[in-house]
């Protein structure tokens, strides 16, 4: 999996389409790295300052003045793979909830509001255990208890100053204020001027410890809603969605990350409090801060606001492991819309060698214009309107898919364009890269793993992303040295393991006549 997409596409809730393009970067600067890459892997490595706190923190500094501003990343070792079946989606909800405050920030007098939060509490917890009876429920009872949590959230919107956090990062210069929910990991992330940093620091730390789930039911219905707009009412939601779900039959990885609608209608204040409790804990996260920052002030301001959060001890569930595929599943869904296609192959993760090899097949196939996909199929058949391949979905932490999407050209079928797929594919197994593609393939990946350090938030990322992810920042200072010893016996031999048709699964969009 090409290590830019790994760390910049977070696999954001039911995205469909991961359409990825990193800068431009200019012939001199390849020209450089081509020479000096060995020199500029030790030169980040000696450049980045790691530090683990007491409490098991882990902090990333990497000083850079090329502007007053800093980009700042909170990684936590949780997604929604990490969920109990029965309460899918309760990660990314509680990204949602992570938004509503702290016990300072966003209170006007919380002595009285948490009175009235423990009422809505109770109150919405009785309301979802009447319409958990499903056929034995209680009418009356359902709108007696509707109308108690409708006056109790009422009362309570007077005690709140809504989305609070913004704010304050927006008021004081923050820039690219997000979040994002993947499979494996969660991520807070900020810019701002450099001088910003101990807020920034106050507000997390505060965040940590002492968020407050406010309007914990009217967000439940804002993704429920999510939810009917990204999956339900997109056809390309839904076929997204089934292919994942028939391409995984016992790893977790099958679920979706917004949830099936039965578990999120009843996501729980209870399991949702007890799922931050285990992961959001200072030994499962990373920070990284990267820009103009004097290193020795930066960890001292975090050992002060993060360095007092008591260490847990991580719950740590057994992962349901994937069986090896026995033959080919495939997925119809018939819709009112344009066709489209899904292609699967499960493969090994990183830090797995096979890894790397499938990262030169995805650009030997579809990365620009002259890739092989692009040339043979689009360009010379007329075949597809657009086709992506993918390395590592939907997560990275556990072995995953070699992904292809394509959508067929009006008056050509998806049949077609799958039979054009496979016959690419096939050329893999059979005829060896030769020497020149090989050298343009690497030199694309060369140049997109700079373009994705050229800034401190790609920086930041990429730093917290390897290190919370594979254990140690490193591994992204090794990736390009490891792709140089690539060769086209090995993409021969990775294509043959893996891109066959007892290991495939294939999801079609059909448009309904």
């Amino acid at each position: 999996m090409s290590n830019n997409i790994k760390y910049n596409k977070e696999f954001l809730s039911n995205n469909l389409y991961y359409i990825w393009k990193l800068p431009c970067i200019i012939i001199l600067l390849l020209s450089l790295f081509c020479l000096c890459r060995n020199a500029f892997s030790y030169d980040l490595e000696k450049r980045v300052q790691k530090h683990t706190l007491k409490n098991g923190l882990k902090v990333l500094l990497l000083e850079r003045h090329l502007s007053p501003t800093v980009a700042l990343y909170i990684r936590h070792n949780v997604g929604a793979v990490d969920e109990n079946n029965g309460r899918t989606g309760t990660a990314h909800f509680l990204e949602h909830l992570m938004f509503k405050g702290t016990k300072t920030i966003g209170a006007i007098d919380y002595a009285k509001e948490k009175i009235i939060l423990e009422k809505i509490i109770r109150a919405g917890h009785a309301l979802d255990q009447e319409k958990m009876k499903g056929g034995d429920v209680n009418s009356q009872r359902i709108a007696e208890l509707t109308h108690r949590l409708e006056v109790l959230q009422k009362r309570h919107k007077s005690l709140i100053v809504t989305n609070d956090i913004d704010r304050l990062y927006t008021e004081n210069g923050g820039v690219d204020i997000n979040a994002s929910t993947g499979q494996d990991l969660t991520t807070y992330q900020v810019c701002l001027p450099a001088n910003k940093i101990e807020l920034w620091a106050r507000i997390e730390a505060d965040r940590m410890t002492n968020p407050v789930f406010r309007e914990f039911y009217t967000e439940r219905n804002v993704i429920m809603e999510e939810r009917r707009q990204r999956i339900e009412s997109d056809p390309d939601g839904k076929l997204f969605e089934q292919f994942f779900a028939a391409a995984f039959h016992a790893h977790p990885y099958g679920r979706p990350i917004i949830g099936w609608p039965s578990d999120m209608l009843f996501l729980s204040y209870a399991y949702t409090e007890d799922f931050f409790r285990k992961y959001h804990a200072p030994n499962n996260t990373v920070i990284a801060v990267v820009g103009d920052i004097d290193p020795s002030d930066t960890l001292n301001i975090i050992k002060r606001y993060f360095g007092c959060i008591p260490r847990r001890g991580i719950y740590t569930s057994y992962i349901t492991e994937e069986p090896p595929q026995m033959g080919e599943r495939r997925v119809e869904l018939l819709s009112d819309a344009n066709p489209r296609l899904i292609i699967g192959y499960h493969k090994p993760a990183l830090p797995s060698s096979d890894d790397y090899a499938f990262d030169v097949i995805d650009y030997l196939l579809s990365r620009g214009r002259t890739s092989r996909f692009y040339k043979a199929i689009v360009e010379k058949a007329g075949l597809s309107e657009s086709i992506q391949t993918i390395n590592g979905m939907p997560g990275a932490r556990y072995p995953n898919l070699f992904t292809i999407f394509a959508t067929p050209r009006h008056p050509h079928t998806n049949a077609e364009l799958e039979t054009a797929i496979y016959a690419e594919i096939e050329k893999l197994k059979t005829e060896p890269v030769s020497e020149r593609e090989m050298k343009k393939v690497k030199n694309q990946l060369k140049a997109d793993f700079i373009g994705g350090l050229n800034s401190n938030s790609g920086l930041a990322s990429a730093l917290s992303y390897f290190e919370i992810l594979v254990g140690d920042f490193r591994y992204m200072t090794d990736h390009i040295t490891v792709i140089e010893k690539i060769t086209p016996e090995d993409i021969i031999r990775v294509a043959r393991k893996y891109l066959n048709q007892e290991n495939r699964t294939v999801a079609i969009l059909k448009q309904q006549k």
